[in-house]
């Protein structure tokens, strides 16, 4: 039986190479989180129907197709995987690790060069939809909101020849484990948090506030605040290179970003509609955006990347049209999907005031990003 891996898998859904997927795990369990993006036919057939035979499942297979099985953890689709070898299917796969794994593989996207020299990546997090940034110059990377997995951008930044200098949260993260802070220490590089959303936190960090730019290599790539309230109170967006807005949680592809995850809706509601409706508006329409999230597998675009110009999401953003303030009061303290998997303890973890062991924090971490007022 022949195993992939997740970085395996990942390179061809960003490459849309045509994938069947057969996922074991429960009903109930796919429904609220299966593997997307590309070109992917999902079957899903619970592991406990096939333990007398692989018969509830073949008929919707060619013995000669490649069939990647996947379960929680990589155990029941090995079964699985060595059932279907048995009944003649001859180009079976396991995913190694399962969704446990997946959820931490982290593809990286080049987004372009940037004008006075250096690079501009987008980490694409498939499992979880999260997206971060690494940025380099003249020898130096800033990385904007950082996953819990940081060795791969150590990797990254020893390939690239660079030494990483800052790392920013571009807010209080609730869906995710930020590796920021615990990054910053292991590279002696500086760890930037927006204060308003840092009055809880148990650690140092470099208050990241509007009219304080970031430099990446000496001068040649300013990283520039721009704070923009709504998803926390500390919200604060970045462009980068007089290109590219990294809006964080606050404005998504097909979606716009949810303001209860510290049960604080009602009150930021209305910083959110400033940011939207007031501040973007002032921002250049030419401007690419770049959010810290996605939500549908279709807003992954040519090389997995997800970016859209600011000016065509004001045309075709949904959460961009509610002209009526009570309308979208409505929309985005009404219209929600659950909250996160263990949202509480994730951001008493990025406040400093627990520290999970590993295998804690990835069951903690386990599912969808649900950051979108419509995930």
């Amino acid at each position: 039986m022949k195993v992939m891996t997740s970085k395996e898998l990942g390179s061809r859904i960003v490459k849309q190479k045509k994938t069947l997927i057969l996922d074991v795990r429960n009903t109930d369990e796919f429904d609220d989180w299966k593997i997307e993006g590309g070109i992917v036919e999902v079957i899903n057939e619970p592991y406990f129907n096939l333990l007398d035979g692989v018969d509830p499942v073949a008929q919707k297979l060619t013995k000669d197709q490649e069939i990647i099985v996947v379960c929680a953890k990589g155990g029941s689709s090995e079964m699985v995987a060595e059932l279907l070898e048995e009944a003649g299917f001859t180009n079976v796969y396991n995913l190694e690790g399962g969704m446990r794994a997946w959820s931490e593989h982290l593809e990286p996207v080049k987004i372009a060069d940037l004008k006075e020299g250096g690079s501009l990546y987008q980490f694409v997090r498939l499992g979880k939809g999260c997206l971060s940034y690494f940025v380099e110059s003249n020898g130096e990377a800033a990385i904007v909101d950082t996953a819990r997995m940081t060795d791969v951008y150590e990797k990254f930044a020893k390939e690239q020849g660079v030494k990483i200098k800052h790392l920013i949260d571009t807010h209080l993260h609730a869906d995710h484990i930020s590796g920021g802070r615990n990054l910053a220490e292991r590279v002696g590089g500086t760890y930037h948090l927006p204060p308003k959303d840092a009055d809880e936190v148990m650690f140092k960090y470099a208050p990241l506030e509007e009219g304080n730019d970031i430099i990446v290599g000496n001068s040649a790539v300013k990283v520039q605040p721009v704070y923009s309230p709504g998803h926390t109170v500390g919200s604060t967006s970045f462009i980068i290179d007089d290109t590219y807005l990294l809006t964080g949680d606050i404005l998504f592809v097909k979606s716009i970003g949810r303001p209860d995850l510290a049960g604080k809706a009602e009150d930021w509601v209305g910083d959110l509609r400033n940011t939207l409706y007031k501040r973007y508006k002032e921002l250049s329409d030419d401007l690419i955006v770049l959010p810290a999230h996605y939500s549908f597998a279709e807003e992954l675009g040519e090389g997995g990347r997800v970016s859209a110009r600011l000016g065509d999401l004001y045309e075709r953003n949904a959460g961009l049209q509610v002209d009526d303030e009570n309308e979208f009061r409505k929309m985005v303290t009404e219209n929600l999907p659950p909250q996160p998997n263990a949202y509480q303890e994730i951001r008493e973890t990025n406040m400093g005031k627990i520290n999970p062991e590993t295998d804690i924090q990835k069951e903690m971490e386990t599912g969808p990003n649900r950051c979108a007022v419509e995930g």
